[in-house]
């Protein structure tokens, strides 16, 4: 919505929330998410043509077209826990829009939805009893975190989804300002609402199939960087999500695939629900298969010993800590009786501490007393990455953060414990360089590198 402001002056933007201190938090210097070129966008449109508010029902009353964009988390029980999108808070903004509407109204889908969740938003808005009429679109974000600003200036196309032409009209005509109009596609409503989570789907079927593949080039001596750059030259495949990892995060991937399986075992296609359940259980097993090298390796035990995380977000530029590859891997090393030294430039000891307060609730979503001590006592926040390896007997790299490839690592070795072990999850360090300042190397799909 800040990019529509932005590049649109002439249109007034209202973002509502009914939480107060969120919305305090985007009317002041410190928005509550991390982008790049967020800040500046903001800051541009606000007080202009670009408003934050608590007053929902005079920001619908005012409004011709209305975006919901709200959150829609897995389910986490009753039919379809674990799997299944929770779409409470589209319910509840449809009939909020159903009751304060007057006259004529464009509802554009904005959340990731499973398919034909418009037919009980049209069902709901129909029940309105003010009189008011409605069309209803879908347009489905395909914008990535940590480069979600030129995404948006620049994207690979933009989806209109709808059953009015007219209604799809107009929406396109506010995107055509800056984006040119062969990028904007057009289709029905439920064909709109699926592209996205088949796009979701098969980004991350790339990733966990390099993965897989990683694991056979660490026993067998193979780089999975040579592979990757040696099938990504394929045009027929090419390069893109290619970089093996120790896992995928943040919050679409995973979400959207479950969605994607739990819609086919609803309508009886429960070999294809398999199929694709098999891309997140690969990126489970990726994280695991980190966690255990890290103890095996340690002479197969991390018991009071220091591990320092490098990066807790999911990927870099972003504060998004959702399903990151960290809070696992952390949780692993809890378990095992390691003391944890985090750091990370944009995730806060709040979030860090709270996701993994959350990671340990057992079926009852309770957090046991013994985990409370765990994190209590083995954990420990740092303000910068020497500080987290100080006196370490492990780094492990787990957010590819630019700043990492600048750490002096000479630096870092001499205040380590011997063996200086170094797990980089993401593959982003010299393991040469490394291993000839005396580090032993462990990277994703590759040899080891013993120190020189």
């Amino acid at each position: 919505m800040a990019m529509i402001a932005k590049q649109c002056p002439d249109i007034p933007v209202t973002v509502v929330d009914l939480n107060q201190s969120r919305i305090d938090q985007w009317n002041s210097d410190v928005l509550p998410v991390y982008e790049p070129g967020l800040k500046e966008i903001v800051e541009e449109a606000r007080g202009r043509n670009l408003t934050f508010s608590t007053d929902v029902d005079e920001a619908i009353r005012g409004s011709n077209m209305i975006f919901i964009s709200v959150n829609t988390p897995t389910k986490t029980h009753g039919m379809g826990a674990g799997r299944a999108a929770n779409l409470e808070f589209v319910e509840k903004c449809a009939r909020r829009i159903a009751e304060c509407s007057q006259g004529h109204k464009i509802v554009v889908e904005k959340s990731t939805l499973p398919v034909r969740t418009a037919e009980a938003v049209k069902r709901i808005l129909k029940s309105s009893s003010s009189g008011a009429t409605f069309d209803v679109l879908s347009n489905p974000e395909f914008l990535a975190e940590g480069t979600a600003v030129s995404d948006l200036l620049a994207p690979d196309r933009v989806l209109i989804g709808g059953e009015s032409s007219e209604a799809i009209e107009q929406l396109a005509k506010v995107y055509e300002r800056w984006i040119p109009r062969q990028k904007i596609l057009t289709t029905n409503l439920w064909s709109s609402e699926l592209s996205k989570l088949t796009a979701n789907a098969f980004l991350a079927q790339r990733v966990s199939s390099i993965n897989s593949i990683s694991a056979l080039c660490e026993v067998t001596g193979a780089d999975v960087d040579e592979v990757a750059r040696a099938i990504g030259t394929d045009s027929r495949i090419g390069p893109k999500f290619l970089k093996a990892s120790v896992g995928f995060g943040g919050s679409c991937f995973q979400k959207d695939i479950l969605n994607l399986v739990y819609l086919c075992e609803h309508f009886g296609l429960d070999d294809v629900a398999r199929y694709w359940e098999q891309v997140v259980l690969m990126n489970d097993y990726q994280k695991k298969r980190f966690s255990i090298r890290i103890v095996r390796t340690m002479f197969h035990t991390v018991s009071d010993k220091q591990i320092a995380i490098w990066g807790f977000a999911f990927k870099k530029d972003t504060n998004d800590t959702r399903e990151s590859a960290s809070i696992y891997v952390c949780r692993d090393l809890l378990e095992e009786g390691a003391r944890l030294v985090i750091y990370d430039p944009r995730v806060s000891e709040k979030q860090i501490r709270a996701d993994l307060l959350h990671v340990f609730k057992d079926n009852s979503l309770e957090v046991s007393a013994r985990h409370r001590r765990l994190i209590e006592n083995n954990i420990t926040v740092a303000s910068d990455a020497y500080q987290a390896a100080h006196n370490a007997h492990a780094i492990a790299v787990m957010t590819e953060w630019e700043e990492f490839k600048q750490i002096d690592m000479k630096r870092v070795h001499l205040n380590m414990h011997r063996p200086a072990f170094l797990f980089d999850g993401r593959n982003i360090l010299d393991a040469n360089a490394l291993a000839q300042i005396g580090f032993e190397v462990h990277g994703i799909g590759r040899s080891s590198k013993a120190p020189m």
